[in-house]
């Protein structure tokens, strides 16, 4: 990581842009079903030359398909698309196609300039943690007007790191949260009953504690939704009850092993995809914090890069997990651009929030 964001403008005037063909496309043979040859995408910044002009397709992620469109071209899932639906072709990333991968400032240097791979980086806990560093980059997305997405798992609830960061939501560190079931669930029974399944503040199990996130579900069902809940005082404080207060949007995503679920989780999987991918075209940032599952998902929607001032920078991703395992398979699936802590969750929420105060008050 870096104080300031690279940023790669391509010269389109020059090898490999200057020079190129069109980019060629044809059409879906069925609904889903992708002519042989097509464009894969990665997370990495193309751009694609349509009618003489090089243009970058609009919402990038990878493992996808670029879609011209009479607005110009996008990248989307190809479960979305439908027969006759125009598609880009070739398997070259060099221009020889019409489509170039300008990778250069987005891989670290460990490989060329034009290179997406796997398993190409590794992640150690006896890695010292610049948190100051860390601090002044979420400080700084936030100065700017950021978006910064935060993916957490309920360790992060457990581990009695809630208030911090119903801390970062409160001062405008948060601009949309992506969890599971759980997350909310726990939170939820803290909030009412002061638990997180079962166990008080300090760790310990309590009288009938085991039952107490199916009651604190239940109430919220009744209740109607979770923002209901909230109106109504059923939930007073805590992380969902902040991120209602404070209109940062959330998505839910089920699993097969939820307990109730809560009402607003989606149970679809493929719903849960697009409703989080709303938010990751959005992202300047993001934060993963002690989710493996989660984190591995949306780093795959996630593209290595945004827009800064016209120019693609890299994305400042943040992974966090207590083990060197989580953190290298998200960057093994192709989230290379992610910046890996190894350390559980309390720990970090502590620490960030501290350095963060810091930056504060030292920016002021």
């Amino acid at each position: 990581m870096t104080d300031t964001p690279h940023r790669t403008l391509p010269d389109f005037s020059r090898p490999p842009f200057a020079g190129a063909p069109e980019a060629r496309f044809q059409p879906l043979p069925a609904d889903g079903v992708l002519p042989e040859g097509f464009f894969s995408t990665s997370n990495l910044p193309t751009y694609v030359q349509v009618d003489g002009r090089w243009v970058a397709p609009t919402r990038p992620r990878m493992d996808c398909v670029i879609v011209k469109r009479e607005r110009g071209v996008e990248t989307i899932e190809p479960r979305r698309l439908r027969k006759g639906d125009l598609v880009a072709m070739g398997e070259a990333e060099d221009g020889t196609e019409g489509i170039v991968v300008h990778a250069q400032g987005f891989l670290g240097g460990v490989h060329g300039a034009n290179e997406f791979r796997f398993m190409s980086t590794e992640v150690s806990r006896e890695r010292p943690v610049n948190y100051e560093e860390l601090a002044a980059r979420v400080g700084e997305e936030k100065r700017r007007g950021g978006y910064l997405v935060w993916v957490v798992g309920p360790a992060l609830v457990h581990s009695r790191a809630r208030s911090d960061f119903e801390w970062f939501i409160r001062n405008g560190y948060v601009q949309a949260v992506l969890a599971g079931n759980a997350v909310a669930v726990h939170d939820i029974e803290a909030a009412i009953f002061g638990t997180t399944l079962g166990m008080s503040n300090t760790g310990q199990p309590t009288e009938g504690g085991h039952g107490l996130h199916m009651r604190a579900i239940n109430r919220v069902r009744a209740a109607g939704s979770i923002e209901r809940a909230v109106e109504t005082g059923l939930i007073k404080a805590g992380i969902m009850h902040a991120l209602v207060t404070q209109g940062v949007p959330y998505v839910l995503a089920g699993s097969i092993r939820d307990d109730g679920p809560l009402p607003g989780v989606y149970s679809d999987t493929l719903l849960a995809q697009d409703a989080m991918r709303e938010f990751t075209v959005k992202a300047t940032g993001a934060i993963f914090v002690a989710t493996a599952l989660h984190a591995i998902a949306v780093g795959n929607m996630l593209p290595a890069f945004h827009l800064c001032d016209g120019a693609p920078a890299p994305l400042m991703t943040i992974c966090v997990d207590q083990t060197e395992f989580v953190v290298n398979k998200l960057k093994d699936r192709g989230t290379h651009q992610a910046y890996g802590v190894v350390t559980n969750a309390q720990d970090f929420m502590h620490v960030l929030r501290f350095y963060t105060e810091r930056w504060e008050q030292v920016s002021a």
